[in-house]
């Protein structure tokens, strides 16, 4: 578990610290990349900007997004992912403060593999990050990444 990447996308020094503490007392010694807007989060995955030289092939295996941000939103870092081809399959999880229904349904529209509020209790908190950690980076199973131009398995799946 401990060679797999997350991209923690949030733009609140608080709530990144508590989500750093809490992946820490869960025992998830992960490296951690923190983008504190959606710019920085897609430079990251795409080796631009900023990050340009970094080895983009190097993904995360999940990804915690805030949809508060700053200069873009989760909402549209969400689109950006889905819509390309080596990002698309990447395990996203909008980790945020909002009760809108409007950004449930958007978010799960825009393909976010899980929607998780962010409990306003420390110790409530702590539990959500230990579950999500011990369910996205130890049980499941990721979709492989996509090393060439194929865009699917449909020949390989087909004979199935």
């Amino acid at each position: 578990m401990k060679n797999k990447v997350i991209l923690l996308v949030e733009d609140n020094p608080d709530d990144e610290a508590l989500t750093l503490r809490a992946l820490k007392k869960s025992n998830i010694l992960n490296e951690v990349v923190v983008a504190h807007d959606g710019v920085e989060a897609l430079d990251y995955l795409f080796g631009k900007g900023g990050q340009e030289g970094r080895d983009a092939g190097r993904l995360p295996e999940l990804i915690l997004l805030d949809l508060k941000l700053p200069k873009i939103d989760g909402m549209q870092v969400l689109q950006r992912i889905r819509s390309h081809k080596r990002t698309r399959l990447l395990p996203v999880v909008i980790l945020t403060s909002s009760w809108e229904e409007c950004d449930l349904v958007k978010g799960y529209s825009l393909g976010a593999n899980s929607y998780i509020r962010k409990p306003v209790d420390f110790v409530q908190f702590g539990q959500a990050v230990q579950q999500l950690g011990l369910y996205w980076l130890l049980l499941n199973i990721s979709a492989p990444r996509v090393r060439d131009s194929r865009d699917d398995c449909s020949d390989t799946c087909a004979s199935n």
